[in-house]
């Protein structure tokens, strides 16, 4: 447990709050071993990466389902791509009809409506290239007593402006982090206000029900490493979290505000790409976190 860890524990205990997010789980029943989750809007191109790595699994079709969830109310470019699939894969597509843009909400809906035992959560751009993965995971959570797993994650490009790698070898990001799905009902899946970073207030609720992941060496993925351009993105997660004040005691909530704004003061030494991406997202929060304060639309959707 790291001193971050250990300071929430603390203070749950001085101030318990009720832990639960906001899926609404309606029991479905556990039809297949596992279910591979996706939120995704347009982007069809990425996609098909992933669904191409899906059906290249070695893991017995029948066992798993893959559960599409597109912002918006969905797109012609989706409906086409998943009509593509279907023969391929079992899946289970959802287009959303309101909250559009906010993360915490589109996840929910995914996981409350999964009909695997075990979820694993991925991006439209996660890349899979062991065959066996799926596999594999399953056989961790039958040996392990654990509420999840976490991959090891590489960048999937590492040539920019020097090679770097971006990523924590294991954090449990939503772009691809397995549960058991009686944890996921258990907590409530994540906060629907939330636009982005949802998997960082998940996490802090996992921990401090005491519950427990498992690092594992011998699952692997690729991602994008965290790369943008302008705040937009990182304004509107920051607007969200602000918002949510009223869930939690107060130093609870400014803690999680304190996680938003941590890379700030890196803008003093600014030696590298991953630094500077760190520092643009903090600046970015810190302006959503103000527009919250004078109430101010970042105009962000």
């Amino acid at each position: 447990m790291d001193l971050r860890t250990k300071i929430l524990v603390f203070i749950y205990k001085l101030l318990p709050f009720d832990l639960k997010g906001d899926a609404r789980f309606t029991g479905n029943r556990d039809n297949f071993r596992l279910s591979c989750i996706i939120n995704f809007y347009k982007r069809t191109d990425l996609l098909r990466n992933i669904l191409t790595c899906l059906c290249e699994q070695d893991l017995d079709n029948n066992d798993f389902e893959v559960v599409l969830v597109e912002d918006r109310g969905g797109t012609n470019e989706g409906s086409k791509l998943i009509k593509e699939f279907s023969s391929r894969l079992n899946i289970y597509y959802i287009k959303l009809d309101k909250n559009y843009g906010k993360m915490g909400y589109s996840r929910n809906v995914g996981i409350s409506n999964a009909k695997g035992k075990y979820l694993l959560l991925l991006d439209d751009d996660t890349v899979i290239l062991q065959k066996n993965f799926l596999t594999i995971l399953l056989q961790e959570f039958n040996r392990n007593d654990v509420d999840g797993i976490i991959p090891k994650g590489f960048s999937s490009f590492c040539l920019v402006d020097g090679q770097y790698q971006h990523h924590d070898l294991y954090f449990p990001a939503s772009k691809c982090t397995a549960y058991n799905k009686k944890t996921l009902v258990k907590l409530g899946g994540f906060v629907d206000e939330i636009i982005g970073q949802e998997d960082v207030e998940f996490y802090m609720r996992f921990s401090l029900a005491g519950m427990h992941f498992h690092n594992s060496a011998n699952l692997e993925y690729f991602h994008p490493p965290f790369i943008f351009n302008n705040i937009n993105k990182a304004a509107a997660v920051g607007l969200s979290y602000a918002r949510i004040k009223n869930r939690y005691p107060l130093i609870i909530w400014m803690l999680l505000l304190l996680n938003g704004l941590r890379y700030l003061p890196l803008v003093l030494f600014p030696i590298s790409k991953k630094v500077r991406m760190h520092i643009l997202f903090s600046f970015g929060f810190f302006y959503g976190i103000y527009c919250s304060t004078v109430g101010k639309d970042i105009g962000y959707s």
